[in-house]
């Protein structure tokens, strides 16, 4: 028995090489190929396209990738187990999936991309989705490498991605990613579509790069993010206080009576650039 696109259906291939997804690695497989495909397209036009694709696994998002016309495929893979199962799918599209075995922590992914018009998509390994997003959002080179994301996360995590201001789910995460992107959520995956399923929703993320993204220090739009939510119940003045408190506040014409939540990217913009 064959799937839709020619290679064995994902659950013979996780029995036959025993490819029990484990905790430790924050794995969970999607191995309904209409599912995977339907984040393939998410990403937009593949064809000519480099993309990168972190904790792979059995290769069910690899192969909706190929399938819908990636020219290229770089696949990031820490567990070894999975690497037999990856070669079966580089052996059925000759040419058009490297397998990079490593810590997706320590890529250099840029380097990866070589130059050419690159996406990112994966269904990302739950304990390192959100470092690798960050690490993504703030390189100090702008335009980034990437022309786009398309990326898995825990519900709540996708929903900090595009929060705006004044609502529960806004901190740092959404600063970043509104300074420096488009973010919509692009569709939901139910747990049960997993294998093992998780206990949570998950949703896949779409983010492209503003061309000219208000200036601003990556470090110093970092510092204060993190101090401003840290204590977002506070007052700025006092969340703050450790950066200049008052001072900070007043070179950046916000009043420090306001809350984190309350402060749009531009105004976090105009803090960083004032400390």
């Amino acid at each position: 028995m064959t799937s839709i696109d020619g290679l064995p259906p994902l659950r013979e291939v996780i029995e036959r090489h025993g490819l029990q997804a484990r905790k430790s690695l924050g794995q969970n497989f999607l191995l309904d190929l209409n599912l995977t495909g339907k984040i393939a397209r998410a990403a937009g036009e593949l064809s000519g396209s480099t993309v990168i694709e972190v904790g792979p696994g059995p290769g069910g998002l690899t192969r909706a990738l190929l399938m819908h016309g990636a020219g290229r495929v770089v696949a990031i893979e820490r567990d070894e187990r999975c690497l037999a199962a990856l070669a079966e799918v580089a052996a059925h599209y000759p040419g058009r999936l490297e397998v990079v075995s490593g810590d997706a922590l320590k890529a250099d992914f840029a380097a990866l991309a070589d130059g050419a018009p690159s996406r990112i998509v994966a269904n990302l390994p739950y304990n390192i989705g959100t470092e690798l997003l960050v690490r993504w959002l703030t390189l100090p080179q702008w335009p980034p490498f990437y022309q786009s994301m398309t990326l898995m996360f825990q519900r709540e995590v996708a929903q900090r991605i595009v929060a705006k201001p004044a609502s529960d789910a806004y901190g740092r995460l959404g600063v970043l990613a509104g300074w420096r992107t488009e973010a919509r959520i692009a569709f939901d995956v139910p747990p049960q579509a997993f294998t093992p399923p998780p206990k949570v929703t998950s949703s896949v993320v779409h983010l492209v790069p503003r061309e000219t993204p208000l200036p601003a220090d990556v470090k110093a739009l970092g510092r204060v993010t993190e101090a401003a939510f840290g204590q977002r119940r506070k007052m700025l003045r006092q969340s703050l206080k450790s950066l200049g408190g008052d001072r900070l506040l007043e070179a950046a014409g916000i009043d420090g009576t306001r809350r984190a939540e309350t402060l749009d990217v531009e105004e976090f913009v105009r803090l960083a650039n004032a400390l």
